[in-house]
């Protein structure tokens, strides 16, 4: 049990105000200063946190109570914060804006509450004057519990204007900590899925979070946002801690569990699968005795929760990353973790690398357990926009110009190696793109309430859903015991 370090959340009104510019900034100015500065996102968004690393120079973490179960925010937050001296999280749309259908949850504000934290609030002022002294009132006034500590403002004009705004925010009594001008070196390239991932451009990313530092350094007044996150009331929180994540509840007057011997998955027949010209890699185990798992990482492969790795490696896994752009599969690999990201704008060069495509395949016929996420999905069909991929699946794949978004609630449609039919589940879908199966013989990773979704064999499950362990650690346990029976 220990004391949450100081904190602060950074917030909206709506989205594109310009709150991440301004978290981003905060949290490398902070760091410049001298400071250690844990980052933070709310929601399941993968690209800003990939920011927040370079920003900070540590990994960047997700608060999602959702996924996670609210119970858990606080934890990972404790977890994840560990070793610095000041926190910045970073909101999710307005600040009160959750799940559909819910009376907030999941929101900035929810997160807020949920680690008592202050909040600073980002205004566009881009559009208005003395008005925005109304939204900054309104917000204050929405619900009592979440503290707004401070106002920066966005987008300011001129001087002139900034007098107006500053004249309209008065009244409400919220301190004004920051004004930033329009600035075109914090331009960072978009796509349809919202910004390029830092991984995918790291000069251009480090020259964006550069100029939001210098920004943030000239315009907001950082030992106020340092005095506001110092004046966080007092909330202790026992840190999440992988190890003891995965050891299951204890039953009295039963022996203790035996995480690494757990019985293997069927195998998928080698004759249902051909083994495209290569041999499956090499099994057998890493330094330690520890089984290998290959984690899919690169340009490609960049959508991955920062816990995902450590209850991997908290399970007894040696976790090895490789690009799939470049790489071949780790030697002695033993299971492999395939996450999201943007496959459909790499998939040329995601087909050239023929001989990891035939290695996959190879080692899944012969009963490779994997777990593919999304982009990992779309690497298992036989081809993606008209490029090979590894055939794993039979199902093609196209990106579409329809956005698929939102939280849901699935149902294991069958058990495999890591889940048992019927388990029930958070997770998150965020994709353009589409599968259009060869056959109706497969089973579906889940049942959604849109319908069945994605693909398993025994010992491969592959779907659209982003899943976070940490509500699910049993998962990754049954994972590393698969890759060690092999």
């Amino acid at each position: 049990m220990g004391r949450l370090i100081p904190r602060v959340v950074v917030a909206a009104p709506a989205s594109g105000a310009g709150k991440t510019t301004v978290a981003v900034g905060l949290m490398a100015a902070l760091r410049r200063a001298g400071h250690t500065v844990a980052g933070f996102k709310v929601g399941p968004d993968y690209i800003d946190p990939g920011f927040h690393a370079v920003a900070t120079g540590r990994p960047g973490r997700n608060l999602d109570p959702m996924l996670s179960g609210e119970e858990r925010v606080a934890p990972l937050f404790q977890h994840g914060a560990a070793g610095a001296d000041l926190a910045v999280v970073e909101g999710v749309m307005g600040l009160y804006d959750g799940a559909l259908g819910t009376e907030g949850f999941s929101s900035t504000a929810h997160v807020a509450k949920l680690l008592r934290a202050p909040v600073v609030l980002v205004v566009d002022a881009s559009a208005a004057g003395r008005s925005v002294g109304a939204v900054v009132q309104g917000f204050v006034g929405y619900d009592p519990e979440v503290r707004i500590v401070g106002v920066i403002l966005n987008k300011v004009g001129s001087e002139r204007h900034e007098t107006e705004v500053r004249a309209g925010v008065a009244p409400t009594g919220v301190p004004v900590l920051g004004v930033l001008r329009r600035d075109a070196r914090l331009t960072v390239p978009s796509r349809h899925l919202g910004l390029v991932p830092a991984p995918e451009q790291q000069a251009q990313a480090e020259q964006a979070v550069a100029a939001a530092a210098e920004l943030v350094h000239q315009g907001v007044d950082l030992q106020s946002v340092v005095t506001a996150a110092h004046a966080a009331p007092h909330h202790n929180a026992t840190p999440w801690n992988p190890t003891t994540a995965i050891l299951p509840k204890p039953v009295r007057g039963a022996p203790p569990p035996d995480l690494g011997r757990q019985a293997a998955p069927k195998r998928f027949g080698e004759d249902h699968l051909p083994i495209q010209g290569g041999r499956p890699p090499q099994t057998g185990l890493g330094r330690g005795g520890r089984p290998v798992v290959a984690v899919a990482g690169g340009p490609v492969f960049s959508f991955r929760y920062t816990e995902t790795t450590e209850l991997l490696e908290a399970a007894g896994a040696e976790v090895i990353t490789f690009d799939p752009l470049t790489d071949q599969l780790p030697e002695a690999t033993a299971g492999l973790y395939l996450g999201g990201g943007f496959p459909e704008l790499h998939a040329e060069a995601l087909s050239a690398n023929t001989k990891l495509r035939d290695q996959v395949a190879a080692g899944i016929s012969v009963g490779l357990p994997v777990i593919a996420e999304c982009a990992g999905l779309l690497y298992l069909c036989r081809e993606l926009d008209g490029h090979p991929m590894t055939g794993v699946l039979p199902a093609t794949a196209r990106m579409t110009s329809r956005l698929t978004l939102g939280y849901r609630t699935a149902v294991a449609a069958t058990t495999t190696a890591f889940y048992d039919e019927g388990r029930r589940v958070r997770g998150h879908e965020f994709h353009r793109t589409t599968i259009t199966p060869s056959t109706k013989e497969l089973t579906p990773a889940w049942y959604l309430p849109a319908g069945a979704e994605g693909m398993t064999l025994p010992h491969v499950h592959a779907s659209y859903l982003h899943v976070h362990w940490t509500a699910t650690p049993d998962v990754p346990v049954r994972f590393v015991a698969a890759a060690r029976s092999r």
